[in-house]
C-alpha cells in the first residue's frame, strides 16, 4: 500500500490490461503545495507547508519532502515545524487554488460530460460513452495526464478501474505523479491483497475493530463470517464492507451541479450590541446549519459569516477549510472566529452562518486521526433525540433564554440540482 509522502508508489505498465474499466480518479499532487512551487519554483524539492501563521494555524498542505516527515494536513503548523524544523512555510492562497481548480475541471469536461467533483483538487469521470473518440480507459488517462501537465504545469494521479471505489484506491496506490490500472477480472485480487484500512470509509475505529479480531486484510474479510463482521462494525457499516471487499459498488458517476451552500441567518428584534449574546446566537445558527448538511449528507468546505449593522452596511466573513466538515462545534468554532475579527462599530441587526463548497460526507479517505471525535458523537446523540422527540427538545445550554430574532430561516434551504452545462 502507497502512503501519503509517495514511499510504496505502484503504478502500471504501459500495455497494462484495461478491458472492463470505465471509471477514473483524477487527484491532483499535493495540490496546494503544487501551486506554490509552480509560482515559485525555487520551493521546488524542499520540504513546504501551506498554512497560517507559524505555530497558531494548520496546515493546509504540504509537499512530499515535508510528509516524509511526518507531517500532514489539519495538523497544526507548530507541530508540523517540530516534525520537519527545516520546512518553509507559505501562507495559502486559495483565490490562485480555485483559478486552476477551475482549469483543470474543465481539461475533464473537454473529455467527457460524465465529471463528478468530490473537492477542490479530485474528481471521478466516466469515460465509458467516449471511447470512440479518445480511446480506451487507459489510453484517455494517459492523455488526461499529458494534457493536465501540459496546460496547468501541474501532476495529478489518475486510478484507472470499473467502481469508482477502486479508482479511488488505484489513484491513492500511484501517487504521486502515477497511473494505476486494474482491470475487471484483476479487481478480486487487487482488493484482496490491499489492507483493510484502504477500503473508502474505513476509518481508524472501524479499522481497530476488525484488526482487534485479526481481520487485516482485506482477504481476511472474505473468509470472515457476516456475524463476525457485524459484532464489529454494527450491521450497516459491515454490509458497506461486505460488498466493498468483493468489489460490488453501484454507485454511478454522478455529473449533476449542486447549489454550494446551505445557511441559516436571522434578523434581530432589537438590535444587538453585546458580542457576548452576538457569539451565543452563531453557536445556535452553526448547530443548525451543521444538522441541516448532516440530514442531507453534505460537508462544508468553506464557513462564511454574515452581518449587518443598524444602518443596513452588510458584510461578510469567510474561511475555507483544510478538511469538510458538517460537525456543528467545529462550524460555531470558524463562526466565532470571524466574528472576533470584525470591528463592531454600530449594533447589529441581522447576523448569518453559511456553510459553502459542499460535497458529499464521507467523499474523501478518512484521516488518520480525528480532532472533532467527541463532537461528532455528541451531534449523533443530538441528532437522535431531535428525530424521536423534535428539534427543539434539545439545545445547548449557552444559547436558551428568549427568542431574540423575527425570524431565523435557512437561506437556501434545499441545494438545487441542474444538470452542468
Amino acid at each position: 500500500m502507497g502512503r501519503g509522502d509517495g514511499t510504496g508508489r505502484v503504478v502500471s505498465a504501459d500495455e497494462a490490461d484495461d478491458t472492463g474499466t470505465r471509471i477514473l480518479h483524477v487527484d491532483m499532487d499535493a495540490f496546494y503545495a503544487a501551486v506554490e512551487v509552480l509560482d515559485d519554483p525555487t520551493l521546488a524539492g524542499k520540504p513546504l507547508i501551506v498554512g497560517g501563521a507559524e505555530g497558531r494555524g494548520v496546515v493546509s498542505s504540504a509537499s512530499y519532502e515535508a510528509r516524509r516527515f511526518g507531517v500532514r494536513s489539519a495538523m497544526s503548523v507548530g507541530v508540523a515545524l517540530r516534525l520537519c524544523p527545516q520546512a518553509i512555510v507559505v501562507v495559502p492562497h486559495f483565490d490562485r487554488y480555485s483559478a486552476l481548480s477551475r482549469q483543470v475541471m474543465q481539461l475533464f469536461h473537454d473529455v467527457t460530460p460524465l465529471v463528478e467533483p468530490l473537492s477542490i483538487d479530485e474528481a471521478f469521470l466516466d469515460v465509458g460513452g467516449v471511447r470512440r473518440l479518445w480511446g480506451t480507459p487507459g489510453e484517455i488517462a494517459r492523455k488526461l495526464r499529458r494534457t493536465v501537465k501540459e496546460q496547468t504545469g501541474l501532476t495529478c494521479s489518475i486510478g484507472v478501474a470499473s467502481t469508482k471505489h477502486v479508482a479511488k484506491i488505484a489513484s491513492t496506490l500511484s501517487k504521486p505523479d502515477g497511473l494505476l490500472i486494474v482491470s475487471a477480472a484483476d479487481t478480486a485480487r487487487f482488493l484482496a491483497e490491499r489492507p483493510v484500512r484502504a477500503l473508502w470509509g474505513i476509518g481508524p475505529k472501524a479499522a481497530e475493530a476488525l484488526e482487534g479480531r485479526g481481520i487485516r486484510m482485506v482477504s481476511d474479510i472474505l473468509d470472515t463470517p457476516r456475524s463476525v463482521l457485524d459484532r464489529a462494525l454494527g450491521p450497516a457499516g459491515s454490509s458497506r464492507i461486505w460488498e466493498l471487499a468483493r468489489g460490488h459498488d453501484p454507485r454511478e458517476v454522478d455529473p449533476v451541479h449542486i447549489e454550494k451552500s446551505v445557511g441559516h441567518e436571522e434578523t434581530f428584534l432589537e438590535d444587538i450590541t453585546d458580542p457576548a449574546v452576538l457569539r451565543s446566537e452563531l453557536r445556535r445558527l452553526a448547530d443548525r446549519v451543521a444538522a441541516r448538511l448532516r440530514e442531507g449528507g453534505w460537508e462544508a468546505g468553506t464557513i462564511a459569516l454574515k452581518l449587518r449593522f443598524a444602518d443596513f452596511t452588510t458584510i461578510s466573513r469567510s474561511q475555507s477549510l483544510p478538511e469538510a466538515t458538517h460537525v456543528g462545534q467545529r462550524i460555531g468554532d470558524i463562526a466565532i472566529d470571524l466574528f472576533g475579527r470584525v470591528d463592531l462599530a454600530q449594533p447589529v441587526r441581522l447576523i448569518g452562518v453559511r456553510g459553502e463548497k459542499l460535497r458529499g460526507a464521507g467523499g474523501g479517505l478518512l484521516a488518520l486521526w480525528d480532532d472533532d471525535e467527541h463532537w461528532r458523537r455528541v451531534d449523533e446523540a443530538l441528532d437522535g433525540a431531535r428525530a424521536r422527540f423534535g428539534r427543539a427538545a434539545v439545545t445547548r445550554a449557552s444559547v436558551l433564554g428568549g427568542r431574540r430574532d423575527v425570524n431565523a430561516l435557512p437561506t437556501n434551504p434545499r441545494p438545487e440540482h441542474r444538470p452542468d452545462a
